[in-house]
């Protein structure tokens, strides 16, 4: 098991370091320049170049891409930002735990409530509450999350004047982010659950336990649950990162002081370094998210553990061998 943790966290590295180099390489080769976002739009060629020159920005591609490898490497430093004046972890300091928590809030809920109403609507397949919420959940990963963002403003903040438009205070303030969030990745773990409950109640080890006499809770606790949410583990894993990450829409509608916000401002003034620094942070986030999915995984199914486990006896078995080779030799 050890083994399994360790080879995918070293499958992080080269996966960290592609996004990197494609980030820093369609940075370099865009048409527009930091100097144009610290001097405004009415700067003169003059001015950019000798900004861009201040910065170091008019060296070869291969030295500033080395520098810049080098110090997210070894100090994990992604440079100064351009429009704040300030080390680009600083300001991601103050911004990632506000992320961070509005996408465990939104998979907590999508969790605690998808995967029951999963279970739900596969034991109680085909019938009027199946219907309904298989057409609901089809419904909601239909919207866009921008447009179900707008309809919820204007129903809760403009008409019924029950919850804030924007900005964080209150508990009151984090619930309309957190339920447009969660909507679209609530519905489909709820498919995904209920197709993989359904995929295992019509197996034949559930009918054999059904025909020992087995009660329906013993036979989907004991049996159909633990093989069914193997790939529902997967999915959750999977939306966890993006839903930690992918909140720039969401953050912007609600005017939300976090990553995504970081992230659509860093753009608009081409701020290389935060914009950088923002997307490698992110993508460390899906990875480890992914690593988490792994070990779940890998937990919930016995094969993968076997695999390992018996690479391991091989080993011992063939060190063994050599151990009575050897002895057998000396005699």
């Amino acid at each position: 098991m050890v083994k399994y943790i360790i080879r995918r966290i070293l499958w992080m590295i080269p996966i960290l370091l592609g996004v990197i180099v494609i980030v820093f390489t369609i940075n370099y080769f865009t048409t527009g320049s930091p100097a144009i976002g610290i001097l405004g739009g009415a700067a003169t060629p003059e001015n950019i170049a000798s900004t861009e020159h201040e910065w170091g920005l008019d060296r070869p591609y291969f030295v500033q891409l080395g520098e810049y490898l080098w110090n997210v490497a070894t100090r994990f430093d992604f440079g100064i930002s351009y429009s704040f004046n300030r080390p680009v972890m600083e300001i991601i300091g103050e911004r990632i735990g506000i992320t961070l928590l509005l996408g465990m809030l939104s998979v907590v809920i999508t969790v605690i409530i998808g995967i029951p109403l999963g279970i739900l609507a596969a034991t109680h397949q085909n019938t009027a509450f199946d219907y309904t919420a298989t057409t609901i959940a089809v419904i909601l990963a239909a919207f866009p999350s921008f447009w179900l963002a707008l309809i919820l403003v204007l129903l809760f903040s403009v008409h019924l004047k029950i919850l804030p438009i924007s900005g964080l205070g209150t508990w009151k303030h984090w619930v309309l982010p957190v339920v447009t969030t969660g909507l679209f990745p609530l519905a489909n773990i709820f498919r995904m659950t209920r197709s993989s409950m359904l995929e295992c109640i019509r197996q034949d080890y559930v009918r054999t336990a059904r025909s020992k006499g087995l009660k329906q809770r013993q036979v989907l606790t004991k049996h159909v649950l633990p093989n069914g949410m193997i790939p529902v583990a997967t999915s959750v894993g999977l939306m966890a990162g993006f839903a930690m990450t992918g909140t720039i829409i969401i953050e912007t509608i609600f005017n939300i002081p976090g990553m995504g916000m970081l992230l659509n401002g860093a753009i608009g003034k081409y701020d290389y370094n935060l914009m950088r620094g923002v997307v490698v942070i992110c993508a460390l986030i899906i990875c480890a998210c992914n690593l988490l999915t792994d070990i779940v995984y890998a937990f919930l199914d016995p094969r993968i553990r076997a695999v390992y486990a018996n690479s391991a006896s091989k080993k011992s078995l063939k060190r063994l061998m050599k151990a009575e080779n050897s002895i057998t030799d000396a005699g």
